[in-house]
Formats: structure tokens, sequence, C-alpha cells
């Protein structure tokens, strides 16, 4: 495996947890498990990726969920986005997930994602979506992802514009300050990254005692190409550790609120400007 594939099958099962990119008993091909999905694909990988493109051998397994032709339509579509977003030099993987996942409708029900409504993590009651306890700040125009529960574990991600490091780090106090149950999480994740003048640029992240987690948060934004935008992922611990599956609902809950926030480009422009990743 060379250094390029090595860090992008790292990335992919960072941003969609793991097992999301596996290798197969062939040396050179690999298990894709698409994210949303019940279908995996075989993805056969040349030794000088990427100056070469994977070639999509098929289908590996689908599910129980997943009807008669679904399977050949994803492959089909799959190899349509990856024949238009590979560019020789440059890594594609998740571009072609994230178009292939807005493309094609999601196989997943609520209960398997993981999303559910909003609720007190001190409480078994569930609150509405716009309970003002939990979702709402003072004057800061946040962005909320919808909520995970994974073992009574709560994530939730806040997503901002910003335009200085300095907001950044006022819009995180008036969010502790303004809000208790925030304040009370386990772990407050935070990430940015700001296009200064004169073409100075400024990116943090900040683990909040949650080891790793915001460097990878602050690699989903590389990999989304995404600026001047402030993230706060929030976890309330439900009293079961949850291993490396965290990483991938902590970046779950952040993207969702890139998406929610209108701060991802959709249409492949920003994979054609970024050059080598």
């Amino acid at each position: 495996m060379n250094e390029d594939l090595e860090n992008e099958v790292e990335a992919i099962n960072s941003i969609y947890g793991d097992q999301s990119l596996i290798p197969a008993s062939d040396g050179d091909v690999y298990i894709l498990r698409l994210p949303q999905h019940d279908t995996s694909l075989r993805l056969q990988f040349p030794s000088d990726y990427p100056a070469a493109p994977p070639a999509v051998l098929g289908t590996e397994s689908t599910g129980e969920h997943t009807r008669k032709g679904d399977a050949a339509h994803i492959v089909n579509i799959f190899r349509d986005v990856l024949g238009r977003q590979f560019q020789s030099g440059e890594v594609c993987l998740f571009d072609v997930i994230e178009e292939v996942n807005s493309t094609v409708p999601s196989t997943e029900t609520e209960e398997e994602s993981g999303h559910a409504t909003i609720y007190d993590a001190a409480s078994p009651e569930p609150m509405k979506h716009n309970d003002h306890n939990l979702v709402d700040t003072q004057e800061v125009p946040w962005i909320l992802s919808d909520v995970v529960v994974e073992l009574k574990s709560v994530f939730i991600a806040r997503s901002a514009t910003v335009s200085s490091p300095e907001q950044a780090k006022l819009y995180l106090q008036l969010l502790l300050d303004s809000d208790k149950k925030v304040r009370s999480a386990t772990h407050n994740i935070t990430a940015w990254r700001i296009q200064g003048e004169n073409g100075v640029a400024y990116q943090d992240c900040d683990d909040d005692g949650e080891t790793a987690a915001g460097g990878r948060v602050l690699h989903l934004m590389q990999l989304m190409d995404i600026w001047n935008v402030m993230v706060v992922v929030t976890r309330w611990y439900g009293g079961h550790q949850l291993g490396p599956k965290r990483f991938s609902i902590i970046n779950t809950v952040a993207r969702d609120a890139f998406v929610k926030g209108g701060f991802v480009q959709e249409d492949g422009a920003a994979s054609k400007k970024k050059g080598k990743r």
C-alpha cells in the first residue's frame, strides 16, 4: 500500500467509521461499505494510485433492505461519479462517496443510523427540536446537526461562519456562558479554518479531553474544503465506552452541520480546486 492510499484508507475510516474501507483477501482489492446504504463494493487500487484511478469490480454484499436491481444501480452510479471526479494525482474517494450519498436515497432507517430526537441527557423525556435550553444561544448564528444517540451518549454539532480566530473563540465562549447543558457536557470539540487578508490562513482545533477528536474534525474540514467556518461537537457521555466508533459519530454530526449550513460545495468544484490532498 502506497502512502497516498494508506492516508485515504485512514481518512475514510475516520469519517465514516472503522471497517468502512478494508482490504479484501486479494492484495490490491478493498471492500468499501457505503455509508447510508446496505451495499458494499469491491474496489481495486492500482499500485500507482492516485496517478491512476481505482476500478469498481462490483458488489461485495447487499443487505436485506436492498431491492432487486438496486446494487447494480449503485455500482453504475459509483462508476459514473468516479469517472467524473477522478483527476490524476489526486485522491478522490471521499468526494465520490459524498456525491453517491447525495444521489442515491439512503436505505438506513432512523434507528439504524443512530439519529433520534433531541433529549435532555439528564432526563429520559424527549424534548422538541426547538427547545431553547439545548439548541439556542444568544445572537450566534449556529447551524445545528441532527442529534445522534449511541449507547446513551448524545452527540450534536453546531457550525457557524467566522472571519477571525478571535471571533471563533468568542462564539465558543458565548456558547459555554449561555448554555448550561453545553457547558456541563463531557466534551466540546472545536475546529475552525479561516482565510484572512493577504492570503493568510488560520486553522486550529481543540480535543477538549477527547484525544485526537479535534484533529479528525479539522481533517474532515480540509477534505471538504471548508473555510471561514467553525464547528463545535458536543458529547454527553452515556456511561458506555464506544471505542473508535465515537470518532465516526463526531465526524458524522460535524459533517451534517456543514451540509445543513450550506458550507459544502456539492457540484464537485471544491475537488477541482484543491490539488493533491
